[in-house]
């Protein structure tokens, strides 16, 4: 009985971390995505992103194909060659863009949450961002996406 029970345990564990490890971000690729009900290109589609560098979060893989969540939890599947490695978060909260990464820096403008911002490098506490108008630091909290 101990026995099976541990064998349990040790199968539950492997699940896990790999249910985890297929947590992943990523961002897209092309300015027109197809999201699909299902892993194939048969599929049905279910909606269409159409904001390149979106940040979204592989959640499952099936051969060329990733399901993914986004930052409102709509869900999918879309082909691998639609995405890249994560270039971009999301802020959850309005943000101020400063100058440097400090508090103390010039503030440059407010960005509102939702919007798209390019990671060019961050350091423990910033990233430095840029937008279509813009470049700067923002602190690293409240945000969607993977800072690398």
């Amino acid at each position: 009985m101990i026995q099976k029970i541990i064998l349990l345990l040790i199968l539950t564990f492997f699940y896990l971390s790999n249910s985890f490890a297929n947590e992943i971000f990523l961002s897209l690729k092309k300015s027109k995505v197809n999201v699909r009900y299902g892993p194939s290109l048969e599929s049905p589609i279910k909606y269409i992103y159409k904001k390149i560098n979106l940040p979204i979060k592989q959640i499952d893989r099936n051969e060329n194909f990733r399901r993914i969540i986004d930052v409102k939890n709509n869900s999918g599947w879309i082909h691998v060659s639609q995405l890249k490695q994560v270039n971009s978060v999301i802020p959850l909260k309005d943000k101020i863009l400063f100058q440097k990464p400090s508090n103390f820096s010039k503030p440059l403008a407010k960005i509102k949450k939702g919007r798209i911002l390019i990671v060019k490098r961050c350091n423990e506490n910033w990233c430095q961002i840029k937008t279509s108008k813009f470049k700067g630091w923002i602190k690293i909290t409240n945000i969607w996406g993977k800072i690398k």
